[in-house]
């Protein structure tokens, strides 16, 4: 069944959704080599409940932390844990939020110390992956169109799109119909109207596209062990524009003050 969202309902998604930006902000202050990904975690969820929030991923299903955050050749689903993030690392930290009762979620990859160019580039193009997709996710359009973008954006650029893993609809519920998958026909899908909100999320690799599962029953890293980049925003189906629920301001701007991150140019 899909749930499509009245305008108050759309106002707390959105509430939680810049929550979540906001707690991404604060691992953006403190993010650096030899911090551990646990003391991320921390970091994260202090913010969440300080601000009358609920860490949506803790105890999801049996997941055992606040964020999922996923190093190198880990897709998403990371479990943090004490190892110490490395120059040359980058770490995908995905957050969600529930608060007044609708779910807010939204990912961002962070660059470690210097990272070669070529991962660099993996990140800007995933990122102007997502902005393609929601360029698409208009009233009129199809999920599919939304889907074609992403993927056209990723493999003009030599890059291969995870299949396996996919965006999806949110509200009371973190996971939400319909899926949204990264890849797929232009026109093909479900017809996109106001009052459905969704995330998108591409996961993009930098070799092949094949994933496998590590022995944790959660991580999700690439069978090849090359880098994968996940970027992802929560957003709301208009005539004209999406309406993006979730920022990366905040994270930008905490990026500016971190003497210690190089800014992607």
């Amino acid at each position: 069944m899909l749930f499509y969202k009245t305008q108050e309902e759309i106002e707390y998604i959105r509430e939680s959704s810049l929550l979540v930006a906001k707690a991404l902000a604060e691992v953006a202050v403190v993010i650096r080599p030899g911090i551990t990904t646990l003391e991320l975690d921390r970091v994260a969820e202090t913010f969440i409940r300080d601000n009358k929030g609920v860490p949506a991923f803790l105890n999801y299903n049996g997941f055992p932390n606040s964020l999922c955050i996923s190093v190198n050749s880990q897709v998403v689903h990371g479990i943090p844990g004490n190892t110490p993030l490395k120059d040359g690392d980058i770490c995908s930290v995905d957050c969600g939020v529930l608060k007044n009762g609708f779910y807010g979620d939204s990912a961002y990859t962070f660059i470690v110390g210097d990272v070669d160019p070529e991962t660099v580039r993996l990140l800007k193009v995933t990122q102007e992956c997502l902005e393609k997709g929601i360029k698409m996710a208009v009233s009129g359009n199809r999920l599919g169109d939304i889907s074609y973008s992403i993927q056209e954006h990723a493999e003009n650029n030599g890059f291969s799109v995870v299949r396996e893993l996919v965006g999806h609809g949110i509200g009371r519920h973190l996971h939400e119909k319909p899926e949204v998958p990264n890849y797929g026909k232009r026109g093909s899908g479900l017809v996109l109207r106001e009052g459905l909100v969704i995330a998108i999320e591409p996961m993009i690799n930098l070799g092949g596209r094949a994933v496998v599962h590590e022995g944790d029953g959660w991580t999700v890293r690439t069978a090849d062990n090359k880098p994968s980049a996940h970027y992802e925003h929560t957003l709301a189906i208009r005539k004209d524009k999406a309406d993006v629920l979730s920022t990366f301001s905040f994270v930008e701007e905490a990026l500016k003050n971190n003497s210690q991150y190089k800014v992607i140019e």
